[in-house]
């Protein structure tokens, strides 16, 4: 929102809603924020914070939008129409309720604990709500993002920006290319083998757009210079993301990951591996902060050798959030579209099998890709997160969660 006097426009830092709130506060009527006298007096629900039951009457303790806690009421359930914040208040009620092994009927009165507790899940589901639409706002890709913690008090990460595409550290260039393909068709009929076939490389995708590759082969994926339009068959990882997805908490120890909210066919593009490009040596100085912390976001780009790293503790996107698994639902794939560096590929990963909606995606942090032929021995890919595998002297060993039957019990 601007202020605009006299031909100067002055940006607002404040929502639309916390502006409306400070009208209310002033008891000032705003047309332009569509604050009038008729509803000067409005009154939002903005979180329950206490329960009570008296002579069979409901009642609850409202904490009021734009206003401070000293100004919360007791209102009767007849008072409150807001359905949704009713039915959520009672859920987190009765799950702490059995948490904490008592009956899942309300009580009459609330313990301090409990309430001060169901106060703190309010507080939080509107930090994660915030969260999500920012996430939502900054994605350039179809699939929309959801967020949900059922598990504990934990918001969002205090130190994480959504980014869509590589952030280039310093240092490093991206050279873009310079030629594209002259194809009518590029799957039925491709001009000198498309752009796969002008780096001597097999058309990656089918008709469906689902990888016919063997793991550890390249895909090339037609560029900006190239003739064909946006729907082109070999255009398919730089279209992003797809599918709705769910950032969640996990409720065995493995901090947030990430589900699917719809079915994903086998050999189907999921998601890039996102974050900031660095080289090698910097991304051994950070694996070891990362290694006092107890995490890490580095993941080697050593398709040809091992010279950057991508890191995405701090710039990533949803793949950020994506857990380790022995017996992963996802395949790591590199690939070229516009910039041809073999230092620099993107990595993709498409789903291995058939994936059923709600069930969560992981790779293998220390997947390894056999050889097809004595060409590719260049192209064999450890995908293993970078500074883990390496000098183990200065490692500890990290257990895996996995808790799949091929677990390997470590990490790394």
């Amino acid at each position: 929102m601007a202020e605009n006097l006299k031909g100067c426009s002055v940006c607002c830092k404040s929502s639309w809603n916390q502006l409306q709130d400070l009208c209310r506060l002033a008891k000032l009527s705003c047309p332009a924020l569509g604050i009038s006298k008729r509803n000067l007096y409005d009154f939002e629900v903005e979180y329950l914070c206490d329960y009570k039951k008296i002579r069979e009457q409901e009642y609850y303790l409202v904490k009021w939008r734009g206003y401070p806690d000293s100004e919360s009421t007791w209102e009767p359930r007849q008072n409150l129409k807001c359905v949704r914040i009713l039915k959520q208040f009672h859920k987190d009620l009765e799950r702490e309720l059995l948490r904490r092994h008592q009956r899942s009927k309300p009580p009459r009165h609330l313990d301090p604990s409990l309430a001060n507790y169901l106060v703190q899940k309010a507080k939080q589901r509107r930090a994660l709500r915030r969260w999500e639409q920012e996430l939502n706002a900054k994605r350039s890709h179809l699939g929309r993002i959801t967020v949900e913690n059922e598990v504990d008090l934990d918001g969002p990460p205090r130190a994480f920006v959504y980014i869509n595409e590589y952030r280039v550290g310093e240092g490093i260039t991206l050279n873009q290319v310079a030629v594209g393909c002259e194809c009518q068709d590029c799957l039925w009929a491709p001009a000198g083998g498309c752009c796969p076939g002008a780096s001597l490389h097999k058309f990656a995708y089918n008709d469906q757009g689902q990888v016919r590759l063997r793991a550890g082969l390249p895909i090339y994926e037609c560029n900006s210079r190239c003739r064909c339009g946006y729907d082109c068959p070999n255009r398919v990882v730089q279209k992003g993301i797809r599918y709705d997805l769910c950032i969640f908490r996990t409720d065995d120890g493995r901090g947030w990951g990430v589900r699917t909210l719809e079915k994903i066919r086998k050999n189907s593009f999921v998601m890039e591996y996102v974050g900031e490009i660095i080289t090698s040596e910097e991304a051994e100085r950070r694996g070891q902060i990362y290694d006092r912390q107890g995490a890490t976001y580095l993941f080697d780009l050593d398709y040809v050798e091992d010279v950057y790293t991508v890191d995405a503790a701090y710039y990533g996107n949803i793949s950020h959030f994506v857990n380790h698994s022995c017996d992963p639902n996802l395949q790591v794939y590199n690939v070229f579209i516009d910039n041809l560096d073999e230092r620099l590929p993107r990595i993709a990963f498409f789903a291995t099998r058939t994936i059923r909606a709600g069930e969560e995606l992981t790779f293998d942090y220390n997947m390894q890709v056999d050889p097809v032929d004595m060409e590719s021995t260049r192209m064999d890919s450890n995908f293993g997160l970078a500074g883990l595998p390496g000098s183990p002297k200065k490692r500890v060993r990290i257990e895996c969660k996995c808790g799949t039957e091929s677990c390997r019990k470590y990490l790394f």
